[in-house]
């Protein structure tokens, strides 16, 4: 069967909960008059069991597992291997460098040349190692082979195993990032030439750089090495990742008829890395402000702060766990609950769970695990959000809906939802405090400033209400997405090759 959309989905729905997942979710159950199918990039060894109800518009899953080829595909000669990784190598090179659309074409003509391929050609080969080393030897020389090797072997086998991916039928296709989910639609565009849609939640080239930039395996001990003459040692691997990651984003803002994303900075940084603004545009996240809104606040016990969101440490959990000792001087009898699943990264919330120990903050700090949200909106006063990257959260907005102010990072469209957009009319005011990355001790004032300081406090609340109410209804994101999938549909063969700088009629 045919669907009308296919959703490319990277380690997220059905598979991981989270705000990603969440929204995928909900336009799954606002579009039932439409047909999906899911293309589901996971992890090695990710999770297989989905977390969630999947509609019954859904059609279609397809299971990606990245890196992972058949172990043995077409069987071929010696002189054909040779053929193939020789012709392969420097396309990919480019499209770890500076990547076009013709590269990837090329690189897809020639694989389709010999059939369907495995791990027996394309990285357990000599022929493959071969080409690993001359790739080494020209551009990262002076790195460590060891980590360069398993690098390449994340990101090209990352690449073969997109190449290598079914695709599921369906009038259009819609990538919910860049990354290899980007490069998986810029495939398809190439094959098919069907319609695409780009969703960027969050900016997936930033979230890399910080993941990358904490990688202790990716450190360059060249840089401590004075035998190496730096100015010929100036890339390093996490360049080799970043580089790889930021071409594949500007591959996916080519073959996507459009680019959406969720606020006006995030359009900026999209521009920045090479989407052309004309195909830009920009859908807030909505909730369902009417079945949080008539929640009622407890007005009794403890005051209690709430952290909704997964246990890593891209949320940089360890800034709130630090911020109570500072909370805990002026308000004592204050709770911080932190919800959210803890199995993603079970190192991380180890180390977490010592931090409080050391901190005696036992009873102070409580982990509980992943929840139902709306059954503690109205328990808590205040939200907080120690993120080093966020896009939109829709826990800010879900909270407000409630009236609880929130605490966050000046990081996505935090600052946006607690202080509103430059159009709003009227101002509202704050609704919460933008606090820096990693300050706790500007966390821990941020929350008792908000605990004891009641006519700020009010304030505060009543301004986020009234702004989700007025900007960020759920209705407003289906109907604009509900607009863009009727274009799409209606739209015959695009052939990126020749339209990649397109420009699209005024209307739509």
């Amino acid at each position: 069967m045919t669907a009308d959309v296919c959703l490319v989905l990277e380690g997220t729905y059905p598979y991981v909960s989270g705000g990603v997942s969440g929204w995928t979710h909900d336009l799954l159950i606002e579009q039932s008059h439409r047909t999906f199918a899911l293309l589901c990039l996971r992890a090695p060894n990710g999770p297989t069991e989905p977390v969630y109800d999947v509609p019954d518009n859904v059609v279609e899953i397809v299971n990606v597992e990245l890196q992972k080829l058949p172990i043995k595909g077409t069987k071929l000669k010696k002189e054909q291997r040779r053929s193939l990784i020789k012709q392969l190598k420097e396309p990919i090179i480019k499209l770890q460098t500076d990547p076009t659309l013709e590269d990837l074409q090329y690189i897809l003509d020639i694989s389709q040349q010999y059939g369907r391929l495995g791990q027996d050609v394309l990285i357990n080969s000599t022929e493959a190692f071969d080409m690993l080393v001359s790739m080494y030897t020209e551009t990262l020389p002076f790195t460590s082979f060891l980590d360069y090797f398993w690098s390449w072997r994340s990101l090209v086998g990352g690449l073969f195993s997109i190449l290598e991916a079914p695709i599921p039928e369906a009038r259009c296709y819609h990538a919910l990032c860049t990354g290899f989910a980007g490069l998986y639609l810029c495939k398809t565009s190439l094959i098919t030439k069907k319609p695409c849609l780009l969703t960027e939640h969050g900016i997936y080239t930033n979230e890399r750089r910080i993941e990358i930039g904490t990688a202790d395996w990716l450190d360059d001990e060249q840089s401590l090495n004075f035998n190496t003459d730096q100015r010929v040692a100036s890339k390093s691997l996490r360049d080799f990742w970043i580089d790889s990651f930021t071409g594949y984003s500007k591959l996916t803002y080519q073959v996507a008829q459009w680019s959406v994303t969720l606020y006006e900075g995030n359009k900026e940084l999209q521009i920045e890395d090479g989407a052309d603004p004309d195909r830009l545009r920009i859908i807030p996240n909505g909730i369902d402000f009417d079945s949080y809104s008539h929640l009622v606040r407890k007005n009794s016990g403890p005051p209690v702060i709430g952290f909704i969101g997964r246990v890593v440490p891209i949320k940089d959990i360890k800034t709130l766990i630090r911020a109570a000792n500072f909370l805990v001087e002026t308000v004592p009898e204050a709770m911080i609950y932190i919800m959210g699943p803890t199995s993603e990264d079970e190192d991380y919330y180890r180390e977490c769970t010592e931090l409080v120990d050391h901190g005696n903050l036992q009873n102070t700090v409580k982990f509980l695990g992943k929840v139902n949200i709306k059954a503690y909106l109205d328990k808590i006063d205040v939200l907080v959000l120690t993120s080093l990257s966020e896009a939109q959260p829709l826990v800010i907005l879900e909270a407000g809906a409630v009236g609880v102010p929130s605490i966050a990072t000046d990081v996505g469209s935090c600052s946006e939802l607690i202080f509103g957009r430059e159009d709003e009319e009227p101002q509202l005011g704050p609704g919460g405090i933008i606090c820096p990355l990693a300050s706790p001790s500007a966390v821990g004032e941020a929350m008792a400033k908000l605990l004891t300081d009641r006519i700020y406090y009010e304030r505060c609340s009543q301004a986020i209400k009234t702004r989700v109410d007025s900007y960020y209804r759920k209705e407003m994101q289906n109907r604009d997405y509900d607009d863009l999938y009727d274009r799409l549909l209606a739209l015959e063969e695009v052939d990126v090759l020749k339209h990649s700088g397109m420009r699209l009629p005024e209307e739509l």
